[in-house]
């Protein structure tokens, strides 16, 4: 069993199936069973999908003293995932709304409250990280002390930076800068994605850079290797929600890479993983168990 650390955030999360993009003004909608609220966030998403896949996850956070962070702490119970690392801050607990419609269109509105203003005992990071093979530190605010202390330890460090527009981002580029394993979404970037994957490679040098693609699958660029692969995205299930389809995808590469050392082989069963996970409705469900994953890989090979 891999002991994995994941740095980042938990909140509140309303999923809400609407009939169409753009939405039609209407006074009242009734949408029997349409909305749904869960614990979701990266951190809490991350944390689930390696927990399911097979790995001791140690999870930092920080949540609200409030009725949310009460519904964390009873979620994470459930997945049997330790509380232990999760800070309790005087604030209100993140939350988010996900509208999405039948074809995986969504957008998602985060409200972060004051969770970017509060920080993490830097002590108790070291103290969670001792015994830990991987960290991945997501990037939110509380993280970003974490890196430099990361490095020092000579850790392996994962982080996903989403969608990114800029290759000086002041924002990501300290993360992107500590990364061993760099994820990202295509969604915003302003040159094709091969061509930001050898500017990437260029000023940041990841060991592994995954480029998502959405219902095209991922570019992956490997330091050592100068070729630059696409993995094209595959179909398992029906499509129902593409929430967390990201998270997914990052999750199950870092579990196979981590026991492997083979990026070609963890993105590709990556891309199972995150195929069958789109199948479900919430960003925090879907996910499957390492034997599950092994067997769907082997059907779809």
């Amino acid at each position: 069993m891999t002991r994995i650390l994941v740095s980042g955030l938990i909140n509140i999360e309303t999923a809400l199936q609407v009939d169409s993009f753009p939405i039609a003004y209407t006074p009242v909608e009734y949408r029997f069973s349409g909305v749904n609220s869960s614990v979701s966030g990266v951190g809490f998403n991350v944390a689930k999908a390696l927990t399911a896949l097979g790995n001791e996850v140690v999870l930092l956070s920080i949540i609200g003293h409030d009725l949310a962070g009460k519904q964390i702490r009873s979620a994470l119970a459930e997945e049997n995932i330790s509380d232990e690392f999760v800070c309790e801050k005087d604030t209100d607990t993140a939350q988010s709304i996900i509208l999405f419609d039948a074809q995986g269109k969504r957008q998602i509105n985060v409200d972060l409250k004051d969770i970017q203003e509060q920080v993490y005992s830097e002590d108790v990071f070291e103290r969670a990280m001792a015994d830990c093979s991987l960290l991945v530190l997501c990037n939110i605010n509380f993280s970003r002390p974490f890196l430099t202390k990361a490095k020092q330890a000579e850790k392996l460090i994962a982080t996903d930076v989403h969608a990114i527009s800029s290759m000086r981002s002041e924002y990501n580029r300290e993360f992107m800068r500590a990364a061993n394993i760099l994820f990202m979404s295509d969604e915003l970037l302003p040159i094709p994605p091969e061509s930001w994957a050898r500017e990437v490679q260029h000023c940041y040098a990841p060991d592994v850079l995954v480029i998502g693609l959405g219902a095209k699958g991922a570019l992956m660029a490997v330091r050592n290797d100068p070729y630059i692969e696409h993995i094209p995205s595959i179909k398992t299930r029906p499509v129902v929600n593409t929430i967390g389809a990201g998270d997914a995808l990052f999750s199950a590469f870092l579990h196979n890479y981590v026991q492997s050392t083979n990026p070609y082989e963890a993105i590709r069963k990556a891309m199972v993983f995150a195929s069958y996970k789109v199948g479900a409705e919430s960003a925090a469900n879907g996910f499957l168990d390492h034997d599950g994953l092994e067997r769907l890989y082997a059907d779809t090979n």
